[in-house]
């Protein structure tokens, strides 16, 4: 626009373009400002996700450390501190994070395009040239941090582990184009707009929860399946009857087993009370048979299981009731899993008598439920729409007599799954060449059923990369082009998962996230 003479028409026309880059970098920098908070959504549902999967290892370990504490003591202390450590430091962040947004009402809180002071975080880390009480706090915290994690884990964890935590969570100075030193904590934060800073706490909180997850999952290789010393103190006699009441005249049948059944168990001696009954024992199971007795309640039996253990005699004391009824008026509803049922899935349902025959029991549910007989006092349940089924018997004694009752059940959706990679839950350490091939699958830890669930689609995201919506339980050409742009340490999450249960194809409504964090 330089040279020459300029009419006004010319000078009006270049203003006016002047203005139009103006207004188009003031709208980019507010949708960088977005790309922030967006980021760090995503990082607070990997959070979310890894703070499920800590506290079951955390749990695990404690349980591990009570049954075999010579064993696991050490581990669980060496956990629970760096779990001390990691929460103290999550949150200090958590509390600068509240304290810059103070005065940001809870429904601007997304609105991030508008988080662009930067006086609210230069107040609170930095005076003249120097830093606030604050701001020195800020970074010797997280040195603090990452000395004492690297001493709690002494020679214990790999050196690609403590390489990871030191590169997390340095705070060496930055270099400038000109090649001088910035202070990390200038370079960083200062004159930063709010969200970028919000965001970065967020990642180091993310790195946080990735290193106790790191460390939790190092320390515990190996050890958990370990079986425990054979001692009086996690093993028990247990009584298992045929059944729990009888009719008068009857014969009580059984069998006694110790805890971790052990078919190859050889016992020095049994009592059933002053009876010594060593003949009855076979295949690590002591067998009853003991009459019955008149109709009552609670009648008790007690008795000795006698083993060789390091040389010494070992009694292991067990001791159960039954009782004694006469001819049942009322039946027996049970559901084989739990006090509830799924919709979407079939249940499986026994419904009995004592006393009566499977043909003479007739058993109707409420609702738009359906009940399919599967077997003799063996049913499935597939309940219909609400929030309860009830299931009411009929049953017709030997003495022609009908008795009427019913049994509730309430009716839960299939709980929030977990998504998984080669197996594995909240993040997974792999090198970069083998995340092509890996499948995306979705579980159900420890629901009551077995089931398979099918990936129909998911959302992947690589740090400083767009998202990509894939079709299927693998990754397809775009979403390589972008995971092929992940560093070392970078983390990859795998979230917005859709599934659906394998052989009815009932939609799960919840899959958690999971992450692969790049390792070379």
């Amino acid at each position: 626009m330089a040279g020459g003479k300029i009419s006004p028409r010319q000078k009006m026309i270049n203003l006016m373009y002047l203005i139009f880059i103006a207004m188009l970098a003031i709208h980019m920098d507010k949708k960088v400002l977005s790309s922030f908070g967006f980021m760090k959504e995503k990082i607070e549902d990997a959070n979310n996700a890894n703070t499920v999967n800590i506290d079951h290892i955390l749990t695990s370990l404690a349980t591990k450390a009570n049954d075999q504490p010579e064993k696991f003591t050490p581990l669980n202390d060496k956990a629970t501190k760096i779990h001390k450590l990691s929460q103290d430091l999550f949150n200090f962040l958590e509390a600068v994070k509240d304290s810059i947004q103070v005065d940001i009402d809870e429904e601007d809180k997304k609105d991030y395009e508008s988080m662009t002071s930067i006086d609210v975080l230069d107040v609170l880390f930095f005076k003249g040239d120097g830093l606030t009480a604050t701001g020195r706090q800020f970074v010797d915290n997280i040195n603090n941090y990452r000395d004492s994690i690297l001493s709690v884990l002494g020679t214990d964890g790999s050196e690609d582990l403590k390489i990871n935590i030191n590169k997390r969570f340095s705070t060496n100075p930055d270099k400038s184009d000109d090649g001088r030193d910035i202070p990390w904590i200038i370079s960083r934060y200062q004159g930063m707009p709010l969200i970028t800073s919000v965001a970065n706490m967020t990642q180091i909180q993310g790195d946080i929860k990735n290193t106790e997850v790191e460390i939790y999952t190092k320390l515990l290789e190996g050890q958990l399946d370990i079986e425990s010393k054979f001692t009086s103190n996690n093993y028990e006699g247990i009584v298992s009857l045929d059944k729990t009441a009888y009719f008068s005249g009857e014969r009580v049948r059984g069998r006694v087993v110790l805890g971790r059944y052990d078919s190859t168990l050889v016992v020095t001696r049994v009592k059933l009370g002053n009876q010594d009954i060593t003949n009855n024992f076979k295949n690590g199971q002591v067998f009853l048979d003991m009459p019955a007795g008149n109709v009552g309640n609670n009648k008790t039996f007690k008795g000795v299981i006698t083993f060789m253990q390091d040389g010494k005699p070992e009694d292991i004391p067990f001791e159960s009731a039954f009782s004694v009824i006469a001819e049942p008026n009322d039946a027996i509803v049970s559901a084989d899993k739990m006090n509830v049922v799924y919709r979407g899935l079939d249940n499986p349902i026994s419904i009995s008598v004592p006393g009566v025959g499977d043909n003479s029991i007739t058993p109707n549910p409420t609702g738009n439920s359906r009940l399919i007989k599967t077997g003799l006092g063996k049913y499935m349940l597939s309940p219909g729409s609400g929030n309860e089924v009830t299931i009411n018997v009929s049953a017709r004694l030997s003495s022609g007599k009908t008795i009427n009752t019913s049994k509730k059940f309430r009716i839960k959706d299939i709980p929030t799954a977990a998504g998984t990679v080669r197996n594995d839950f909240g993040v997974v350490p792999m090198p970069k060449t083998s995340v092509n091939n890996v499948t995306i699958g979705a579980e159900l830890p420890d629901f009551v059923f077995d089931l398979q669930l099918d990936v129909l689609s998911f959302v992947v995201k690589v740090p400083g990369q767009l998202s990509v919506r894939v079709t299927g339980n693998r990754f397809n050409a775009k979403a390589k082009r972008e995971i092929a742009k992940a560093r070392r340490g970078d983390v990859i999450t795998i979230y917005d998962i859709k599934a659906v249960e394998s052989k009815k194809r009932t939609p799960i409504k919840k899959v958690l996230p999971v992450s692969i964090e790049i390792t070379n």
